[in-house]
């Protein structure tokens, strides 16, 4: 396979994000065959011929549907709003592609459950939207815990913050609605922090929550205000199936924060800790040597943690968001070579979503909910 045709419905931020991916990822990578962009997808069809011209895709439609069927189309990414999610991809996945689909992957976890079935049956092969999870800061954690750095894991903590809603006038908007957002800050960023915790500690298998709306209403045009149906603040005990506890928090209303993920990770022997905002190191501290020296290490990531090296090769040049995007859609490439599955696929994916709807279960119920229980 020397090129592999791609079809992106979608021009907003994650749109952008996945036309500059894979336009790059043949020259930073160079084993992987080379993407043609091929089809683009937006409404109305003159907004879709500009983003075309302007991501450099040969092609233009108004029609999701006609660029699914094209037959030079392989791989179809998906990054429009959540609602259009599962039509997209079962239709995708009916007609033979490869799925490239952003976070999180349904409204429900019902679609999302129907979406995993789908892809396991089908052609295609399927890779989700956790760039965070390809960072080479948090690959490196992975690997410092499995050589038992810092002795066996006991506790996982970790945030995710947003401010994008902590302005109570901001309009209201599709994110506030349940029918076409789904959960709100589980949905939009809390499954990003779910899947860190999974790849470095494992599965989730119950947990304890609660839920908050700040702002349970907000304005709109020509006067008056909507009610907001999800939440801004989730937070949840959790316990992991290895038994591992653990502490979760996200919110869109955290007023200062832009993309703030950090998390701790606890063992017997030491600790490691990871700030999104500073998302090129890593902090280890570790309880070896003299009392007197002990204190967290930097590791400022570099070549020695692949595959930062093949954007840049010194240290301390740092890679950014999009260079994320460019690991993930590399490895989804070479997942469609090798014939095996990528990681995250909807399968994997399946357990995030199944995850941030226990926590709304749970904060509704007011008890611990088994992850996973239909």
């Amino acid at each position: 396979m020397k090129t592999i045709g791609i079809g992106l419905i979608g021009t907003g931020f994650m749109g952008k994000c996945h036309a500059l991916a894979y336009g790059a990822v043949k020259a930073v990578f160079g084993d992987v065959p080379a993407p043609r962009l091929e089809v683009l997808c937006e409404v109305p069809s003159e907004k879709a011929a500009e983003y075309a011209g302007r991501f450099g895709f040969a092609r233009s439609t108004s029609d999701w549907r006609d660029l699914i069927a094209d037959p030079a189309v392989d791989i179809v990414c998906i990054t429009t709003p959540n609602k259009m999610h599962k039509e997209m991809a079962l239709a995708a996945l009916a007609a033979g592609k490869h799925v490239h689909l952003e976070k999180p992957m349904a409204l429900t976890i019902e679609d999302a459950r129907q979406m995993a079935a789908a892809a396991a049956g089908a052609r295609g092969r399927t890779i989700t939207g956790y760039n965070y999870l390809h960072n080479p800061a948090i690959t490196h954690a992975r690997r410092l815990i499995d050589a038992g750095a810092i002795g066996r894991v006991v506790q996982f903590r970790g945030v995710i913050d947003e401010d994008y809603q902590a302005d109570p006038e901001l309009p209201w908007s599709w994110r506030a609605m349940r029918e076409q957002a789904g959960l709100g800050a589980l949905g939009d960023i809390g499954c990003h922090l779910v899947s860190i915790a999974n790849a470095l500690v494992g599965p989730v298998e119950s947990l304890v929550a609660e839920m908050q709306t700040v702002h349970e209403t907000r304005p709109v045009e020509g006067g008056g205000r909507k009610p907001v149906e999800n939440e801004d603040i989730a937070s949840a005990l959790l316990t992991f199936r290895n038994g591992v506890k653990g502490l979760i928090t996200a919110s869109r209303s955290a007023w200062g924060r832009k993309s703030y993920i950090a998390f701790e990770v606890h063992g017997t022997e030491g600790m490691i800790r990871y700030d999104q905002e500073r998302m090129n190191e890593l902090h280890l501290y570790q309880n070896r040597g003299e009392v007197a020296e002990q204190g967290f290490k930097t590791i400022l990531t570099g070549p020695a943690h692949p595959p930062y090296g093949e954007f840049v090769p010194a240290p301390g040049h740092q890679l950014g968001f999009n260079d994320l995007k460019v690991i993930e859609v590399h490895e989804f490439l070479r997942a469609i070579v090798e014939g095996r599955e990528a990681k995250p696929n909807f399968t994997d994916a399946l357990h995030f979503e199944e995850v941030i709807h226990a926590v709304a279960r749970s904060a509704e119920t007011g008890e611990r909910v088994v992850v996973g229980l239909r």
